[in-house]
């Protein structure tokens, strides 16, 4: 049985609730408080962060590394693409995701972060988002027609712009139309914890 430690409001536990239940599969949730972190934490993760992933002498940390591996190991329904090329394209995408779009999500979930650093951090994923926002005038997901790994990767993202204080601008609106789409999948309502619910009105 796979075993996930998970923060309750993190939006990178987020994807992999999220893909643990597209795969509807047996798996245990353990929650945790970020900010009152169970001393295991440190022995399964160096860096003490959730998400955590184990499964009996396997312990992985890191989102995409641990949603790659559960698709691997469950392949229906498959959420990388089959084809290698398509598969190299869509981990460049979720490199460059977290590279222009999470790294200022963390400055967003930092108690660090300075009034300077979290406008910056907004403005920069608003911009970012609405590069993006034209694809979805001519297609449903993210690599076309299918559900894939880079939906989950970037829904949690999507639900918390509110919640951020990330101001959504009209040439958002096919990427908001994409969002509750997202939103509507039963994995997606599934994987939500009660705080992440209280996210948006």
């Amino acid at each position: 049985m796979m075993t996930l430690y998970s923060g309750t409001s993190c939006p990178f536990s987020h994807r992999c609730r999220i893909v643990l239940f597209e795969k509807g599969m047996d798996f245990q949730i353990v929650d945790v408080d970020i900010h009152n972190k169970p001393e295991d934490l440190a022995v399964m993760n160096p860096y003490n962060e959730v998400p955590v992933l184990v499964e009996r002498d396997l312990v992985l940390y890191e989102s995409n590394i641990i949603n790659e591996y559960i698709d691997e190991r469950f392949p229906h329904p498959q959420l990388m693409p089959a084809d290698p090329i398509m598969r190299g394209r869509a981990r460049l995408m979720l490199f460059n995701f977290e590279r222009e779009l999470f790294v200022h999500v963390r400055t967003l979930e930092s108690s660090a972060s300075s009034k300077k650093d979290l406008e910056k951090a907004r403005t920069t994923i608003r911009d970012n988002l609405g590069q993006i926002a034209p694809l979805f005038a001519k297609q449903k997901h993210m690599l076309g027609e299918e559900f894939s790994m880079l939906d989950v990767a970037i829904a949690p993202l999507l639900w918390r712009l509110e919640h951020y204080g990330v101001e959504v601008s009209k040439p958002m609106a096919p990427i908001l139309k994409y969002a509750e789409r997202l939103f509507g999948r039963q994995a997606f309502i599934e994987s939500m914890t009660p705080n992440e619910k209280a996210m948006r009105k």
